[in-house]
C-alpha cells in the first residue's frame, strides 16, 4: 500500500484522510490552492484535538495559536474524486509564544506527495487577540517528538 508509514518524510504521523469534492476544484479541473489551506488548518484541529486540546478547551481557557507564517510547496495536482492523506507532525520551537508543524499531503490511490508545507503559530489570546506566553498545557502537548526532530534536520526546506 503506497501509504505506508514508512513511506512518509517523517516518523509517526497523524494522518487525516480527506476525499476531494466538487467544491473542491477550481477552473483548472484541480484542487484550489486555497482548500490545501483549509485542510492544513483540518489536521491541525484535528492534531489537537487527539493531543487533549480540542478547540472547546481553547475558548475555555481563552488561549488559541493563530498562524503567523506559512511555507507550502505545491507539487501535484490532487484532482475531483481522489483522496488525500494530510499527515502533520510538531516540530521544534521555543513553546513559549510559537509551535510549528510540518505538513506531508499524498494522493492515496499512488502514494505520490502533493503538498509539503511548514506553518509557525503563536500563541495568543483569544479574547484580545494579542500574544501571550503558551500555558504548560500547549507546552507540553504541542512539544516534538525526538524521533521525529532528528528526522526533521535531515530534510531539505519546504
Amino acid at each position: 500500500m503506497p501509504t505506508e508509514l514508512a513511506d512518509w518524510d517523517l516518523p509517526a504521523p497523524f494522518v487525516t484522510t480527506l476525499n476531494v469534492a466538487a467544491a473542491d476544484i477550481d477552473a483548472y479541473e484541480h484542487v484550489n490552492n486555497a482548500v490545501y489551506v483549509t485542510w492544513l488548518d483540518r489536521a491541525a484541529w484535528s492534531h489537537s484535538a487527539a493531543l487533549g486540546l480540542p478547540v472547546e478547551r481553547c475558548l475555555e481557557i481563552d488561549r488559541g495559536m493563530a498562524v503567523l507564517r506559512s511555507v507550502i510547496g505545491y507539487l501535484r495536482p490532487a484532482l475531483r474524486g481522489d483522496t488525500v492523506h494530510v499527515a502533520t507532525w510538531l516540530l521544534a520551537a521555543d513553546y513559549k509564544l510559537r509551535a510549528r508543524r510540518r505538513f506531508q499531503l499524498r494522493r492515496a490511490a499512488d502514494g505520490a506527495t502533493l503538498v509539503r508545507a511548514e506553518v509557525e503559530y503563536v500563541c495568543i489570546e483569544l479574547s484580545t487577540g494579542r500574544p501571550v506566553r503558551a500555558p504548560a498545557e500547549f507546552r507540553e502537548r504541542y512539544a516534538a517528538m525526538p524521533n521525529v526532530a532528528a528526522a526533521y534536520a535531515q530534510l531539505p526546506p519546504v
